[in-house]
């Protein structure tokens, strides 16, 4: 199957983790955290029942960290802080900063085209917070850049490593180093919830199987089939998602201004992508570190 079918239906998706978290779940974000690691990896594990190799154990710890464990920490600051399409539109920009990161990286040069298309996006996003009924604090918008910065480093990083044997395997034991380490965060900064509803746990559960392990399966092969640079334009998939999907059921619908930031954004994604490619290739399937 096209790899970018999957990269789609990974965004997409990940478009519901905002409508999910603002309706279903309690308003704790570190230990929402904590629990879409442990939920999205503990089905996964008991799937293949397997230990990554010795010689992945750091590298496992630092995707982990960036793909999951900072990534949905933020994540759900912004989620719970900012309207669901204005906190995904962040998200959108994980592909611009992949093509900054790419040169400290994978020692691929940024074209001067691309670093224009930066520059576009970033007066779109400018577009989207700026606008003063925006409902923007700084807190949610630091928490969002973050999140987009942490997983488009371990996207790179990804890329570049390749993986071990199981991709099963693989994402499961990310999201479990997630897990704990949010888990412990949650319980240092005493971010616990008074008590669970029944909501909570269908939410919960939406969550950890569906926008959690089903996503990153699909999102770590689109990866490894096409590479990160040419998948990465379907992150433009997330806010339109939760941009309709906060019409649909919270009826917040996007100012002139913020609309078009949101188009600035997505057309300089979709520009970046036509330049300066032969600075990637796709990841090796089963790389291995040497010893």
């Amino acid at each position: 199957m096209n790899p970018k079918i999957f990269a789609a239906g990974a965004t997409i998706l990940w478009g519901f983790t905002y409508i999910t978290t603002t309706t279903m779940l309690p308003h704790n974000p570190i230990f929402i955290g904590a629990v879409r690691g442990l939920a999205g990896g503990l089905p996964l594990l008991v799937f293949v029942r397997e230990l990554p190799p010795r010689d992945w154990w750091l590298r496992i710890v630092i995707l982990g960290t960036l793909n999951s464990g900072l990534f949905f920490g933020l994540l759900f600051v912004a989620a719970i802080r900012l309207p669901g399409g204005v906190a995904a539109t962040f998200q959108a920009l994980g592909p611009l900063f992949m093509v900054l990161l790419a040169w400290p990286v994978l020692g691929a040069i940024p074209a001067v085209t691309k670093i224009a298309a930066v520059a576009v996006g970033a007066v779109g996003v400018a577009m989207v917070v700026l606008k003063s009924n925006a409902g923007i604090d700084l807190i949610g918008v630091a928490a969002a850049l973050g999140s987009a910065l942490s997983v488009a480093l371990g996207g790179l990083l990804v890329h570049k490593w390749g993986r071990p044997r199981s991709l099963i395997g693989f994402t499961a034991w990310q999201l479990l180093v997630a897990g704990v380490e949010l888990s412990v965060a949650a319980i240092v900064c005493s971010d616990l919830p008074a008590g669970i509803t029944a909501l909570n746990v269908v939410g919960f559960v939406v969550l950890g199987l569906f926008i959690t392990a089903l996503a990153f399966v699909l999102w770590f092969k689109a990866i490894e089939g096409a590479g990160a640079a040419h998948v990465a334009p379907f992150f433009l998939l997330t806010p339109v998602t939760a941009f309709i999907l906060d019409a649909a059921f919270r009826s917040f619908v996007p100012s002139p201004v913020q609309a078009g930031g949101v188009v600035l954004v997505i057309a300089s994604l979709l520009y970046s992508q036509h330049v300066d490619r032969r600075a990637f290739r796709p990841a090796h399937h089963h790389a291995h570190p040497k010893k």
